[in-house]
């Protein structure tokens, strides 16, 4: 979702790392992934951008492959705690401007959270495909399919539309996807009417097959 060609940096392309980039470069972004097993970075080498091999705590490899330029790094590796958080604080010194990492324990991702990544994902709980929409779409909270058609989306309701009511955003003639449910800071309210009135710390929960929901968000949301 969102219409911006993103570049994104995986570190580590173990079963996290690969469905997050392969859903990554599907939806239109590219991908460099990087693993130190030559088998690993083979098997994706025709899936994703590029796909190289390299020692990720080295900090000369990682500068060398130009990882400061791009949007957002994700740290995906799966069994090494300690590479993984010599891999981020390399990811955040050379200045990448966004740092995901995947935890593997409680701790791990507190850790992760003290030195400063933007984002920590456990796996367990959000899925390569999942994370990799909430990764190019800032106001999209969750995402959930529901079927090859048809998802279901959390939105955070953005500033231009706030004091807007559903009888004015009017989703469903102009895109074909619901709104559902509005979860206010006093509570949710389920199947709004289209007098309810959005304001900015709202979330919109929305469904509709991908492409609605990706049009809704493209043209609503600025």
């Amino acid at each position: 979702m969102g219409n911006k060609k993103n570049q994104f940096v995986i570190v580590g392309l173990g079963r996290f790392g690969s469905s997050l980039g392969r859903e990554l470069v599907g939806l239109g972004h590219e991908v460099l992934g990087i693993d130190k097993d030559e088998e690993a970075v083979q098997e994706m080498s025709g899936e994703l951008t590029f796909a190289v091999s390299a020692d990720c705590t080295d900090e000369e490899a990682l500068r060398s492959l130009g990882v400061r330029n791009f949007d957002c790094g994700v740290v995906a590796i799966g069994d090494d705690i300690q590479a993984s958080i010599l891999t981020t604080i390399l990811l955040k010194d050379l200045g990448v401007k966004k740092v995901v990492a995947k935890a593997m324990t409680e701790l791990h991702g507190r850790v992760l959270e003290k030195i400063g990544v933007d984002r920590v994902v456990y796996p367990e709980r959000d899925m390569g495909i999942r994370v990799a929409h909430q990764l190019v779409s800032p106001n999209l909270l969750d995402y959930i399919e529901l079927s090859k058609e048809y998802t279901i989306a959390e939105l955070a309701v953005p500033k231009c539309l706030n004091g807007k009511s559903l009888h004015d955003l009017n989703p469903r003639a102009k895109f074909g996807c619901s709104i559902v449910a509005i979860n206010k800071p006093g509570g949710i309210i389920i199947a709004p009417t289209a007098a309810d009135v959005l304001t900015e710390r709202d979330v919109m929960v929305i469904i509709g097959t991908n492409d609605q929901i990706e049009h809704f968000e493209a043209t609503v949301i600025k």
